[in-house]
């Protein structure tokens, strides 16, 4: 009986995701995100917020938020679903840097009214969050921290620079990063706290990140999320989760960057046959078919782990190997796509410029290729340590 039970179960989750897969799908057919984005593109903020509401309507937002805060308490194996499937559109939307990266980072805190309030406004819509953590263009370790918190009678003072912050333009708040006494913490400052100036810096694929520069901005007390060892272990897993879900991204970026090639071949004739017939083609479209099943393994594998173990230090290697695999298998792909295509792809009106320049954005986020073969190195020889 236990057994028809799991399988019930099973195949009732299946049906649940392939009907969410095709919800997403749906959604792209009718909103037409490319042709969107192309409008939007440069033009701060760089989405549509009525985009986001509908969104929110969907349920797509809540899917990582626990129930008790007003989510879908689901896991990061629909997440990816939703990811995958909307960066094949390249929809322009913050949805990986509000949903996980700061909603995470929000969901790891310790503060349950905060939590209660931030999470269930992020489920409808009416909250876009940003995380506010990386101080040194060079590097991309969330402990090195200099923005101070120092504290007072009223609360906290903010002081600091941030860069690279995701979802800005357009974010209502920041979770930031901090210390007090050399204490680390994370706390909660709304876009319109004064003292706080906001520098868009345009990225390649024509979104936005923003410099956010945070001169003396009051804190109150119960706007801190997290204090010392919480507040360290919640940035880590919120990266650690977003590197594993940007990999589910570039998956569906270069996906569907291979799709337009393999058609484009089909349909491209010259000598009077149609240039997919050669076998010199045929063979760079099976190498990068390979590059795209590999990559596609590798998230699928760190999500498993993930969602049934959210605190494994493997989660930490696992969320480098798919940054380091996916974001050169992305690259790869989408610039050889444009090769394939000839002259045309490298004009701007043709879509395949689009693919390789949002893979660019994804794969140098939180840190490139190399860097993750470093980090992926001292994981891996730590954990051989211990």
């Amino acid at each position: 009986m236990n057994i028809a039970l799991n399988e019930n179960l099973v195949s009732e989750r299946a049906t649940q995701r392939t009907m969410l897969r095709d919800s997403v799908v749906r959604f792209l057919r009718d909103s037409e995100p490319i042709a969107r984005m192309r409008r939007m593109r440069a033009t701060q903020p760089g989405f549509d917020r009525n985009v986001w509401t509908q969104m929110a309507e969907f349920g797509w937002l809540a899917i990582l938020i626990p129930e008790d805060y007003g989510g879908l308490g689901l896991g990061f194996t629909e997440m990816s679903i939703v990811l995958e499937q909307l960066a094949k559109g390249l929809t322009p939307e913050p949805v990986i840097s509000a949903t996980v990266l700061a909603g995470r980072a929000i969901s790891h805190g310790e503060n349950e009214t905060l939590k209660q309030e931030l999470l269930s406004g992020l489920a409808t819509g009416e909250l876009i969050p940003a995380l506010a953590w990386q101080e040194d263009v060079s590097t991309a370790n969330p402990e090195t921290v200099a923005t101070s918190a120092v504290s007072g009678s009223s609360g906290y003072r903010l002081s600091g620079n941030k860069h690279f912050v995701h979802g800005t333009p357009g974010a209502d708040g920041f979770v930031v990063s901090a210390t007090n006494d050399g204490e680390p913490l994370l706390c909660w400052v709304p876009a319109d706290t004064n003292g706080i100036t906001i520098q868009p810096r345009p990225l390649a694929d024509g979104r936005f990140c923003s410099s956010v520069e945070f001169n003396e901005v009051t804190v109150a007390r119960d706007h801190i999320l997290a204090v010392g060892p919480a507040a360290r272990q919640a940035l880590d897993f919120a990266i650690n989760e977003t590197l594993i879900m940007i990999g589910s991204e570039l998956c569906g970026v270069m996906s569907s960057s291979l799709e337009l090639s393999i058609s484009y071949l089909k349909t491209r004739v010259q000598f009077g046959k149609p240039i997919g017939s050669f076998q010199a083609l045929q063979h760079r479209v099976v190498d990068l078919q390979i590059q795209n099943e590999l990559s596609m393994a590798a998230v699928s594998d760190s999500i498993t782990l993930l969602d049934n173990d959210p605190a494994s230090p493997r989660n930490a290697v696992n969320a480098s190997r798919v940054k380091t695999r996916c974001g050169t298998a992305a690259l790869q792909i989408t610039r050889e796509s444009i090769q394939l295509h000839g002259a045309i792809g490298f004009t701007d009106e043709y879509d395949a410029g689009l693919y390789l320049k949002r893979a660019l954005v994804l794969s140098t986020w939180l840190g490139n290729s190399n860097r993750h073969r470093r980090r992926y190195f001292d994981l891996t020889q730590n954990t051989k340590q211990e």
